[in-house]
C-alpha cells in the first residue's frame, strides 16, 4: 500500500513537473514556429500551430538585411568579458566574506544585493554622461564594464554561499605550510569551488547574454549585441511578427544551445554544498 502511494505521488510530481516545464517552454516554442511562418500566418486568427506552410523566408530577409554575426561576436564578447571580469572582482570578495568576515559582513551583503532593485533608469542618465565623457558610449568595453557592475552583486553572494560550505581548516592547513594569500585563493580555495564559480560563470553569462535595457540604450551601431539586432525589427508602422520570431530564434539559439550542454555542471554547481 506505501509503495502503491509513493508510486503515485512520484507520477503526480512528474506529470507536474512536465506541465510546468511545457509551460515555460511555450514561448520559446511559439516564437520558433512563428519564425517559420509567413507574416499573414504568424497574425492569424485564430492561431495556426503546426499545419501551416513552412518557409526559410524569414532567416533569409533577416541574413540579408542585418550582418547577424557581428550582432553575435559582440554579444559573445560583452557577456564572457563581463562575467569574467565580475568573478575576478568577486573572489577575493567572497573569499574575504566567508574566511575573513567582520561585524558588517552581512550588512554588505545586503547591501550589495539592495541595488539590485534599484531601478536602472534612474541611474542610466548619469551613466550616459560618464560614458560621454570617457568615449565609452556605444563600445564593447563600456558594456562589459557596466554589466559587470550591475551583476557583480549576483556574482558575490552566489560565491559568497558556495566558499563558506568549504571547511576553513583546509586553509588555514595551506596557510601553515606557507601557502600565499595569492596561493590560498589560487591553488586551493578555487579548484575546490570549482563547480560553484562554474555554475556562477554559467548563469551569469546568461544574464549578460539577456541583457537589453543598457544595450539598447548604450549602444548604437559598432557595439550593439543581439538584443539590439532584435529590436531592429520593429518599426514604425508595427511589428513585423515572423521576420521578429526569426531574429529572437537566431538570437536565443546560441545560449540555448549552451545551456542544454552545461545543464548537469549548472545543476551540480547550484547544488554544490547542499548535502554533507
Amino acid at each position: 500500500m506505501a509503495r502503491a502511494v509513493t508510486t503515485r505521488r512520484k507520477t503526480i510530481n512528474t506529470a507536474l513537473a512536465w506541465a510546468i516545464g511545457l509551460l515555460i517552454f511555450f514561448p520559446i516554442l511559439w516564437t520558433i514556429l512563428t519564425s517559420f511562418k509567413t507574416e499573414g500566418q504568424a497574425i492569424a486568427d485564430p492561431p495556426i500551430f503546426f499545419f501551416f506552410d513552412w518557409t526559410l523566408e524569414n532567416y533569409a530577409i533577416v541574413q540579408e538585411r542585418s550582418n547577424y554575426m557581428r550582432f553575435l561576436w559582440n554579444s559573445v564578447i560583452i557577456a564572457i568579458g563581463s562575467t569574467l571580469l565580475g568573478v575576478a572582482i568577486a573572489i577575493p570578495a567572497a573569499w574575504s566574506m566567508a574566511f575573513v568576515p567582520s561585524k558588517r559582513t552581512k550588512d554588505i551583503l545586503l547591501w550589495m544585493l539592495s541595488t539590485k532593485m534599484l531601478p536602472a533608469v534612474g541611474v542610466l542618465y548619469p551613466i550616459y554622461l560618464i560614458f560621454i565623457e570617457l568615449g565609452l558610449l556605444d563600445s564593447r568595453a563600456g558594456l562589459v564594464i557596466v554589466l559587470m557592475l550591475i551583476n557583480l552583486p549576483i556574482i558575490v553572494w552566489m560565491l559568497y554561499t558556495y566558499f563558506k560550505e568549504i571547511p576553513g581548516e583546509i586553509l588555514e592547513a595551506a596557510r601553515m605550510d606557507g601557502a600565499s594569500l595569492r596561493s590560498e585563493i589560487l591553488y586551493v580555495l578555487t579548484p575546490m569551488a570549482i563547480p560553484g564559480i562554474a555554475s556562477t560563470v554559467l548563469l551569469n553569462v546568461i544574464l549578460a547574454w539577456n541583457e537589453a535595457f543598457w544595450t539598447l540604450n548604450l549602444t548604437a551601431v559598432n557595439a550593439a549585441p543581439l538584443t539590439a539586432f532584435i529590436a531592429s525589427y520593429s518599426s514604425p508602422e508595427g511589428l513585423f511578427y515572423a521576420k521578429l520570431s526569426a531574429a529572437s530564434t537566431m538570437a536565443i539559439a546560441p545560449i540555448l544551445i549552451l545551456g542544454w550542454f552545461s545543464q548537469k555542471q549548472l545543476v551540480r554547481g547550484l547544488t554544490f554544498g547542499a548535502v554533507k
